[in-house]
């Protein structure tokens, strides 16, 4: 991924002078399934087509990658058009697809229509291998170089995938930090990866919506360089995921078991 996304803008320096700085886009970008509107997104228009795919698969709309045929990105007036085409037969979540309101980049409620679409039921995580602190520490101390876009910009968050030893491999970046998990799982997904062998790190604090996304496909351990709210540890001891954090003493391990 490069560092495109991005628009300029002349600033003025505290020290004297004024130079020219590069902006993150963030558009509306309208998801659908076969046609039919779903939500409306305030994102970064850059690798919508893993967007598309790992919001379905984290938000429940859809069971599978499979289910997918086509994702068409369209630039239209005021914003962008994706609409995942799906298998004939595919069953496309009504109850998640009943959210068809603006979803701001750094809100993951906007366009919950009731209260008990909230918190949703977390699915365990099954035959992970425990996560070593060490390798999270790699992790989180490679990513700042691995984000080309936050370079240009330092202004979004990223979402990286590592092994077990905590080498990066994919990396997403967005304005909203549900947006960019949701870009890395699309990225996951389609490149046949197994989230049971490895884990996610990211540059946000940990919040429960970023738990039940990557229960949702499988992601045994989420570290993140903010620690985690009370509901989102609550979530992670339900699904048996492992959370961790950065802390001035090193990597914080959070008992979730």
């Amino acid at each position: 991924m490069g560092a495109g996304a991005s628009v300029a803008a002349s600033v003025t320096l505290a020290a004297g002078g004024r130079r020219e700085w590069r902006l993150a886009e963030e558009v509306p970008v309208n998801l659908s399934y076969n046609g039919r509107p779903h939500v409306v997104m305030m994102a970064t228009p850059e690798d919508l087509e893993d967007f598309a795919l790992g919001f379905s698969l984290s938000e429940g709309v859809l069971a599978s990658a499979d289910l997918v045929r086509e994702v068409r990105v369209e630039p239209v007036e005021g914003g962008i058009m994706v609409d995942i085409a799906t298998a004939p037969k595919a069953e496309v979540s009504r109850e998640r697809q009943a959210r068809s309101l603006e979803g701001r980049s750094g809100c993951g409620l906007c366009g919950m229509q009731r209260l008990d679409q909230v918190v949703r039921n977390v699915r365990p995580v099954r035959g992970a291998a425990p996560v070593k602190t060490d390798a999270i520490a790699r992790a989180l101390a490679a990513l700042p170089e691995r984000q080309a876009m936050n370079r240009v910009n330092r202004s979004v968050h990223a979402a990286a995938w590592a092994d077990a030893s905590g080498e990066i491999g994919l990396v997403r970046e967005d304005v909203g930090r549900h947006n960019a998990l949701d870009k890395l799982i699309g990225a996951l997904a389609r490149a046949g990866t197994d989230t049971s062998r490895g884990f996610c790190v990211m540059t946000s604090r940990c919040s429960f919506e970023l738990v039940q996304k990557a229960a949702a496909v499988g992601i045994p351990c989420l570290a993140t360089v903010s620690a985690p709210t009370s509901l989102a540890l609550d979530l992670a001891r339900r699904a048996g995921m492992a959370l961790a954090s950065a802390s001035p003493d090193g990597v914080v391990l959070f008992e979730t078991t």
